[in-house]
């Protein structure tokens, strides 16, 4: 049993204790894509800090095609928020680079500019920027590195996606935004079809350790072992030094 409500709570608390002690009175700062994470990360803040301490942020590369949810967001929980369109910054940095980007290198540089954004609203609006990740994507290192797996803390990413749609729920968001399909925003597909396997899959064998194909068990394996870096501090050589 998953108790959602006893969950947000103390989620909503946690949130609070981490800006008493790490940015009394500063203001959270979120990246709002218009899909489930950065809403219900939004929204927790806003219930833990008040809506006049969370600061959106929209950060369309060009044209969003769905635009329209992040902006239902904010306007749904009423907080102020800025619109920076990505676009040139990603094509002034790919024109500067003296030899053409790797496919990998130009599908993540939208995610590390996003983030390099939010601390520069941040830090001119005395905000500490919000990790929007969740477990699930976590899990299988669906994320960009230093990019939307960066932030000064991080409300959910202990939680599965299935528990996430539970307490978005639960803090009133509106169901379009909590059963948005999820679309990555980098290369055009939704999650679930780059990934090979479904959120339900995953966050069922995350929290039983059961799947019915097992093929699928073997790819979401595989994709954990290889990404366990993402979630692991940077490696420092400690040297033993003796004077």
């Amino acid at each position: 049993m998953f108790h959602a409500e006893k969950i947000k709570n103390e989620c909503v608390r946690w949130i609070r204790d981490f800006f008493e002690e790490n940015g009394k009175g500063c203001n959270a700062v979120v990246g709002i894509s218009g899909g489930k994470d950065s809403s219900i990360v939004a929204a927790l803040c806003v219930e833990a800090l008040g809506k006049d301490r969370v600061i959106g942020v929209l950060m369309p590369c060009g044209e969003q095609h769905d635009i329209d949810m992040a902006k239902l967001l904010v306007t749904h929980l009423d907080i102020k928020h800025y619109i920076v369109n990505i676009k040139d910054a990603v094509e002034g940095l790919t024109a500067a680079v003296p030899f053409p980007l790797s496919e990998q290198s130009r599908t993540n540089l939208p995610s590390r500019i996003r983030m390099t954004t939010l601390y520069a609203v941040a830090q001119s609006h005395n905000g500490r920027v919000a990790n929007t990740c969740n477990l699930s994507e976590d899990w299988v290192g669906y994320s960009t590195r230093y990019g939307d797996s960066a932030g000064d803390f991080s409300p959910c990413s202990n939680l599965t996606v299935a528990e996430m749609k539970q307490i978005g729920r639960l803090l009133g968001l509106p169901d379009v935004l909590v059963d948005k399909v999820p679309i990555d925003g980098l290369c055009g597909k939704t999650d679930e079809e780059n990934l090979g396997f479904t959120y339900a899959e995953l966050d069922r064998y995350i929290r039983t350790g059961e799947i019915d194909d097992p093929e699928k068990k073997a790819l979401i394996d595989k994709k954990h072992k290889a990404n366990l870096f993402k979630l692991q501090l940077m490696p420092s050589f400690q040297p033993e030094i003796e004077y």
